[in-house]
């Protein structure tokens, strides 16, 4: 049953966390910080006795390995952000990893909302971006990105929108769903702690696509999010056009390794006819704790071109 929450009525534009606003929503940062130090142990922070943060997945952090999304304030309708590096300075200059040097995805915590969008960079390395935050929420932004002369990085930060929200369940498993009058069916289950082949086959009228257009660099990307934290996987493809082997559908083929057993929400993106399209499943990997598997009486959606309030899309 969908249940109806009040949020407290933050005015748009109050000072958030770090004293900036987005333009819309309140930043809070509920994720554990963890500062990197600056030497060849960057990658281990406080609680590095026993190793724990070598093995974080992303997006649980807003620091780091010196690293730190910091909020920047922007008008209304407008999201801004900045990474600060190591040295407190805004860092410039970013690598291209998928097509673009900086990939912002936003879902609200209840997995529902997803967007990913592609900010632009100014010289004075505020990343700007028309607000993907399509109505009232707790949301949880990830700045996925490669600083030039560093490794990769995700880190994410909650935003709250003000006013009234539904919350939306989580849908059951399924091994199919429709986006847009396109039919994506997975083949393959995660597994905990090791590499997994997950396989989305895209139709459409009963059709195979065999004509998938390359978007970010392949003909599909995907992101997985564990119910809960929100922990943020990064999926890579198996192939990419152009390399003698790939083909352009039906089928995409992606290599996943989950962290933990537990449910996780997937977001394939793909492009055909020029648009960008996006299909969502709920999965399990090993035997998720109780009361984490959503119930068979809450049905996978059918996409459309909302793909259900407050909506998702791209740029």
């Amino acid at each position: 049953m969908r249940t109806v929450t009040r949020l407290a009525g933050f005015a748009v534009g109050l000072a958030a966390v770090f004293g900036a606003t987005y333009g819309v929503g309140r930043v809070v940062d509920r994720a554990p910080v963890v500062e990197g130090r600056h030497d060849n142990d960057a990658a281990h922070a406080t609680g590095e006795h026993d190793g724990t943060a070598d093995r974080l997945p992303g997006g649980l952090l807003v620091s780091e390995r010196g690293y730190t999304l910091e909020p920047v304030t922007a008008p209304a309708g407008e999201f801004a952000f900045r990474i600060a590096g190591p040295d407190g300075r805004p860092v410039t200059r970013y690598d291209v990893a998928h097509d673009k040097q900086m990939h912002l995805i936003v879902t609200r915590r209840d997995l529902s909302g997803f967007r990913h969008v592609h900010p632009e960079l100014a010289p004075d390395g505020t990343w700007r971006v028309a607000t993907p935050l399509a109505g009232p929420g707790q949301w949880r932004a990830f700045a996925d990105f490669t600083p030039t002369g560093g490794e990769p990085l995700t880190l994410g930060v909650d935003v709250t929108v003000p006013g009234e929200l539904t919350e939306r369940p989580l849908p059951a498993p399924a091994t199919s769903t429709t986006v847009d009058g396109y039919t994506v069916t997975l083949t393959g289950t995660p597994q905990p702690g090791r590499t997994s082949s997950l396989t989305l086959t895209v139709s459409q009228d009963g059709q195979p696509v065999t004509d998938l257009e390359p978007y970010l660099g392949a003909y599909g990307h995907l992101v997985a999010l564990r119910r809960g934290d929100l922990a943020y996987l990064h999926v890579h493809p198996d192939g990419t056009p152009g390399d003698g082997r790939t083909r352009p559908g039906p089928a995409v083929t992606f290599l996943a390794e989950v962290p933990s057993a537990g449910s996780y929400r997937l977001y394939l993106d793909f492009q055909h006819g020029g648009r960008v399209h996006t299909a969502e499943f709920t999965v399990v990997a090993g035997a998720a704790p109780t009361g984490d598997v959503p119930t068979p009486s809450e049905p996978a959606p059918t996409g459309g071109t909302d793909h259900g309030t407050p909506g998702h899309g791209h740029n």
